[in-house]
């Protein structure tokens, strides 16, 4: 959103987040809904099957009216993907009915906090929300405070103080800087026992590069843990996104100013992976995790990156000198033309 934080939830007690919990869950299940639609319309760009008939049957009911949640995604992908939080701001406006839903489905540009208790940066994300208030991962304290504020069970709690700090020894080596955090919670009876869901979040950015003048790396993971029978298997779903975007400001005579930005979703699902104490939950999800974002970032490099290369390349190419020789054939065949013209005049006596 511009200017503003998503709309609060009531307020919420433990009860209540007992009763979320399998909410949360089925965001791998909407974003995997999310990631079939894109499938049928990778580009965000194809054209309609049929133009609409001038007359409407009046058995029709307009297409608006069928699914609002489809046409609205739809609608944003074919939105530019740095602005986001104004094209998700536009839509609520107009369908405010259903804005729990597009909150959900619609992945925005993480945000930063500080923990004023540990001095460290957190990110902000519908996963530690309640209310109004953000759970910060370090302190396990909500900002501003609240007294019934959901959080982890102790054992729980224990992972994920772990996972914090191996995530955060990832995000160093991978991206030499930035903030992460993750956030962990448990799922309900019916999904197990010990079945619990987490969600692992980077955020890197770049101002004042020698290339980029203003750039952001946004990933969200949402994993879900569920363990088999007997605990010693257990079955692992990963849904991520990764938001890019990279603004290039330059002189108007060398790139000028533009614009790369986009986004990618990806699932992936494990069963009957090993777990013991060489290979608890944590490192079974981090390979998982580290294996998604290699995937993505190669992907994203051969999409956006050489594609828009490859594109420009074509466009325009430039000699030693710098000069452009997008003109050289039209330059050449001018020349012939004069030459010939030349060759067959004939020219004045001075008699």
């Amino acid at each position: 959103f511009v200017g503003r934080r998503p709309p609060p939830r009531p307020t919420t007690t433990c009860t209540t987040w007992g009763a979320r919990a399998p909410q949360l869950r089925n965001n791998v299940t909407r974003a995997n809904a999310t990631m079939a639609e894109e499938e049928a319309d990778p580009l965000g760009d194809a054209p309609p099957t049929a133009p609409p008939p001038a007359v409407p049957s009046s058995s029709s009911e307009p297409v608006a009216s069928k699914d609002p949640i489809s046409c609205a995604l739809s609608l944003m992908r074919r939105m530019p993907p740095n602005k986001i939080e104004h094209n998700l701001s536009g839509l609520l406006n107009l369908i405010p009915e259903h804005t729990d839903e597009l909150l959900q489905r619609v992945d925005q540009p993480l945000e930063e906090a500080m923990d004023a208790a540990t001095g460290r940066a957190y990110l902000l994300c519908d996963y530690n929300r309640d209310g109004d208030s953000y759970r910060s991962p370090w302190s396990n304290t909500y900002e501003p405070p609240i007294d019934d504020g959901f959080v982890p069970s102790p054992k729980l709690r224990a992972m994920e103080i772990e996972a914090n700090q191996l995530f955060d020894a990832y995000r160093e080596l991978y991206f030499e800087g930035g903030t992460s955090s993750v956030y962990l919670w448990d799922l309900d009876e019916a999904s197990g026992k010990g079945a619990f869901a987490g969600c692992f979040l980077i955020k890197k950015a770049v101002s004042g590069h020698r290339f980029v003048s203003d750039g952001a790396w946004d990933s969200i993971h949402v994993a879900e843990v569920l363990p088999d029978d007997g605990d010693a298997t257990a079955t692992y779903k990963l849904t991520t996104t990764v938001m890019l975007s990279m603004d290039v400001k330059h002189a108007a005579d060398q790139v000028g100013d533009s614009n790369l930005s986009g986004s990618l979703t990806r699932a992936a699902e494990k069963k009957g992976v090993p777990v013991d104490a060489a290979r608890p939950h944590l490192a079974n999800l981090g390979t998982m995790i580290e294996d998604m974002e290699t995937d993505i970032r190669t992907y994203l490099d051969a999409l956006y990156i050489q594609k828009t290369r490859e594109v420009v390349s074509s466009i325009r190419k430039l000699r030693a000198t710098g000069m452009p020789t997008q003109g050289q054939p039209f330059t050449m065949n001018l020349n012939a033309a004069v030459l010939k013209h030349g060759a067959n005049r004939k020219i004045d006596s001075e008699s």
